[in-house]
């Protein structure tokens, strides 16, 4: 990055300064970003305020801690400047979460849970995260902490640590998500299909409310959940004693996603070029009806899930032998490599994260408050936003016109295009 990358971040950080309203915080802002962007390998407020020098630790620390000042206008700004830079109706909205380890149980929403990017259940804080992203090109946009039980069932805990009034409740990740996912709907930000992993989308809910939202979507399933064929036909059996059925049953009882593809034909698919060439994996896919319905007994007294929607159901073997299975409502004539590219494009929510905390200090915050955690995540949003902008001028990208509605083409648009942007996808942040 050029000496002069601190004089652009200031012209950059305008419209995030304006919102603030208030001429310190206006200085602390700009301060604390280039504290994260700047040299040094820990972005806690102690070590970024003796590198500046010119702005005090008190000073840093009451601006993203304990400040009087509404974070909203900042979000805003920053939906606003990543629609700028990768919002496109042929893109994508990637839900995640991401884990920060910590030692103790006074940091807000720390507790022994399960942390997906070490693979293990760690202490740690878990947060739901949401990026935008096009061209594999990933602005994050949203970053908010999940409270375990330990955390919602003791109030006394959650106000220790400032948990406002109307997060001291128990909400799932995907409930979650699905308010960020509607944050940024209001925003008018563009993307044309939501990706999760199986930690959200096995969850029927939370699909019914991506569709409820008229929202293409491809997310992960587990390979245990139970789906029937898309030709199931509802039946009406007659009851030779006793009383008669007042509702209608499957003709066929549903099976695992596992077991429904394994006499599928796996066909090798490549959808985007690596460092090392192209990346391929075997996939198969059929359609089908996810077991996610309302719940009747049937004739043997069984309880079982009626047959929703029809959706596309997708297998992937990789090489290493581990098998993934997801679940799509892209139209019924989508091609197999253009399943295969959507799910994929999740990829570059992951190396979000990364950057996020190797380069940006977003797991070095030590103070233990609500307030403080998601203004510091925000800070690291915005710096990550400004570099991203930085890389798409510098590689001479321009922006594809926006396409008027979000059809199948927003994953063609992703295989077509499969050569990455070399500074944002496939380097790690340079040094300044």
């Amino acid at each position: 990055m050029d000496v002069d990358w601190q004089a652009d971040l200031d012209r950059w950080l305008a419209p995030f300064v304006a919102a603030l309203r208030h001429k310190t915080r206006a200085r602390m802002c700009p301060a604390y970003i280039a504290g994260l962007i700047g040299p040094g390998d820990r972005k806690s407020v102690q070590p970024m305020a003796a590198r500046a020098g010119e702005v005090g630790y008190d000073q840093l620390h009451h601006f993203v801690a304990a400040g009087v000042w509404d974070s909203a206008p900042l979000e805003a700004a920053l939906l606003k400047e990543a629609d700028g830079l990768v919002g496109d109706d042929a893109g994508f909205l990637v839900i995640d979460d991401t884990a920060l380890p910590k030692k103790g149980r006074h940091s807000v929403g720390v507790a022994p849970q399960y942390a997906s990017s070490l693979g293990k259940t760690a202490n740690c804080q878990s947060l739901v995260s949401v990026t935008l992203a096009s061209r594999e090109v990933p602005v994050m946009v949203g970053l908010r902490l999940f409270l375990p039980e330990s955390w919602t069932d003791d109030p006394e805990r959650m106000a220790r640590a400032g948990v406002p009034k109307d997060r001291q409740t128990a909400l799932t990740k995907p409930e979650i998500a699905i308010e960020e996912i509607d944050r940024v709907i209001a925003s008018g930000a563009h993307f044309g299909c939501v990706l999760a992993d199986s930690g959200y989308g096995s969850s029927g809910p939370f699909r019914q409310a991506l569709s409820e939202r008229s929202l293409l979507w491809a997310v992960g399933l587990s390979r245990r959940q139970n789906v029937y064929p898309a030709d199931v036909d509802l039946i009406f059996p007659v009851a030779t004693t006793g009383r008669r059925r007042q509702y209608h049953i499957p003709d066929r009882s549903p099976v695992s996603a596992e077991v429904m593809l394994s006499g599928e034909k796996w066909q090798k698919i490549s959808w985007r070029r690596g460092t090392k060439g192209r990346l391929t994996c075997l996939f198969a896919a059929r359609r089908v009806r996810v077991a996610d319905g309302h719940k009747h007994r049937m004739l043997d007294n069984r309880m079982q899930c009626m047959p929703g929607d029809e959706v596309w159901l997708v297998g992937e073997r990789r090489s290493t032998g581990e098998q993934k299975y997801y679940v799509s409502n892209l139209p019924a004539d989508a091609s197999l490599k253009l399943l295969a590219a959507t799910i994929k494009a999740r990829w570059v929510c992951e190396q979000a994260h990364q950057q996020l905390k190797e380069e940006l200090g977003l797991d070095h915050f030590e103070g233990r408050s609500w307030t403080g955690l998601h203004r510091h995540a925000l800070m690291t949003m915005i710096a990550y936003a400004f570099l991203q902008s930085r890389r798409l001028k510098a590689a001479g990208r321009k922006k594809k016109s926006r396409r008027t509605t979000a059809t199948t083409e927003h994953a063609s648009h992703q295989a077509g295009h499969p050569r990455p942007l070399r500074t944002a996808a496939t380097q790690a942040m340079p040094p300044l």
